[in-house]
């Protein structure tokens, strides 16, 4: 077959596969949106048929075929070139994929569904015994993973790979150490200041429907496109991007906390303003696909933390802020809500969690589900080994599994492996955005003003818009002109909390 044929054809088996991918997508928001509680163990069946058929495609010999008649061609060999990129993406995607047999991708489908079922209502009654069977079928299923893909190190890689291609544990432990060591003396500096904010201004009366409106103004102004997108309500919030002119991203409203929905907005949609960014020519081809999940959690931290929590956001939205909410907010000044929304001190819910503590968050399941991988930690220890490591680095115990090991729903849908992204997103997104000061000027200006197409526009162009043609590391190279660091997100943090807690 002529190379060029070769290409076509690999290009719309693979997009074909993307297509079916979206479809299982729609019913997994679905599922945690709106499916009855009883739906639970048939949308099982459903997403392991559609699991198994999207394994069948991405596994079948033809594409094996396809791929090494283009890597023998020119076609691929300009590095730079989108047929590289592309190639080169799909080799690792179909590599991976056909040491896993049709059997455990299903298998996996199956029980991650039902998981995630038993898990919402595991965590609602605060009854870890209840969701443990489930979490025992989901870690043994990724062990059997981990082996059948491969690692030259330790099993976590394989699992790893998978979020953050290319990322290994020992690097990311590394990575890891040497922010740990810069946080915990700035933490307990934060600890031994005198000066507290009031908290209590958010907890407070916030009605929801106000906070729908409020939310989705914000969103609006950031850049999220509601006339491809749409806002709904979930147990655990998260970004579904579905394809072209189609993406959905969740929240959860609490009456009396007002960071709770506010932020998790600002949140996930960052994720989203990623996937409508990405470009539409290319959907279901490797250079329509985000980069990787830290390059995806650091749109998200980005806009909820570097722009959604500085003075020159609220300079703009305060007074929006006073209008929706005047019974809670009427009588504060922007400095106490500043101080409020940034405060800083240990806590047990992760997505809650403030800038300077939250990657500590991180680095607890980073550490528990390497153990959970190799066998040292069994499902049945895990209340416990959270308790303790979760005690050593907060000095605080957990009151219940609701606000310790049962509170995310990671673990449930087989995402071992995907917590260390959230870290590396912060890391990258202060990177990024030291260099968007750099190359676009007067940000905070713009923000008081409202306007925020600026940063919009230059995130599309440096990384939504280049997909997977380069990998994350490389991605921060070229963007900001030196490999990932944690000094970036250190000085942001000094330089935010040192004025907050004067020290």
């Amino acid at each position: 077959m002529e190379s060029t044929t070769a290409y076509s054809e690999l290009l719309r088996r693979v997009r074909e596969s993307a297509l079916l991918e979206s479809c299982a997508g729609l019913l997994g928001w679905d599922e945690r949106t709106y499916m009855p509680q009883r739906g639970s163990a048939h949308r099982a069946e459903q997403m392991a048929l559609l699991a198994r058929l999207g394994h069948e495609m991405l596994t079948a010999p033809v594409l094996g075929e396809l791929l090494a008649t283009v890597e023998a061609s020119p076609l691929g060999k300009d590095a730079e070139s989108d047929t590289a990129a592309n190639v080169r993406e799909i080799r690792r995607q179909y590599d991976r994929a056909v040491k896993l047999s049709n059997e455990l991708v299903e298998e996996l489908a199956r029980v991650t569904t039902r998981a995630q079922q038993a898990w919402q209502e595991a965590r609602q009654a605060d009854d870890f015994a209840a969701f443990q069977p489930w979490l025992e079928k989901v870690v043994a299923l990724l062990r059997q993973k981990a082996q059948a893909i491969g690692y030259t190190s330790v099993p976590y890689d394989a699992l790893l790979d998978e979020y953050e291609p290319g990322a290994t544990t020992a690097e990311i432990t590394q990575v890891f150490a040497a922010l740990r060591a810069d946080l915990v003396p700035l933490v307990s500096a934060i600890a031994a200041s005198k000066m507290r904010p009031r908290r209590e201004l958010l907890e407070r009366d916030y009605p929801l429907e106000q906070q729908e409106r409020f939310g989705r103004e914000a969103a609006t102004a950031i850049g999220f496109d509601f006339e491809s997108g749409r806002l709904d309500v979930t147990t655990h919030p998260f970004c579904s991007g579905l394809g072209p002119g189609d993406c959905r991203i969740t929240t959860r409203y609490n009456v009396h906390h007002f960071n709770e929905a506010f932020f998790g907005i600002l949140h996930e949609a960052g994720h989203g303003i990623y996937e409508q960014g990405l470009p539409a020519e290319h959907f279901g081809a490797p250079l329509g696909t985000a980069a990787s999940l830290g390059i995806h959690e650091s749109q998200s931290r980005l806009w909820e933390n570097q722009v959604g929590r500085s003075r020159p956001f609220w300079e703009h939205f305060f007074p929006r802020a006073q209008r929706a909410f005047p019974s809670a907010l009427g009588d504060v000044a922007l400095d106490d809500f500043l101080f409020a929304i940034n405060d800083v001190r240990p806590s047990f819910i992760r997505v809650e969690a403030d800038e300077a503590t939250y990657n500590m968050h991180i680095i607890l399941r980073f550490e528990l589900e390497q153990a959970l991988v190799s066998g040292d930690l069994q499902p049945a220890d895990v209340p416990g080994a959270w308790n303790e490591k979760f005690k050593q680095f907060f000095g605080l115990t957990p009151p219940s599994a609701a606000k310790g090991c049962l509170q995310d729903i990671h673990w449930s849908m087989g995402g071992i492996g995907y917590f260390p992204t959230y870290t590396l997103g912060n890391l990258y997104a202060a990177q990024f955005m030291e260099r968007a000061r750099q190359d676009l000027g007067n940000l905070d200006g713009e923000f008081r003003a409202g306007r925020f197409g600026g940063l919009k526009g230059w995130l599309n162009a440096k990384i939504h818009r280049s997909g997977q043609r380069h990998r994350a590391g490389a991605l921060c190279r070229r963007v900001t002109d030196r490999p990932l660091s944690h000094r970036p997100f250190m000085t942001y943090l000094r330089e935010k909390f040192g004025p907050l807690y004067g020290i």
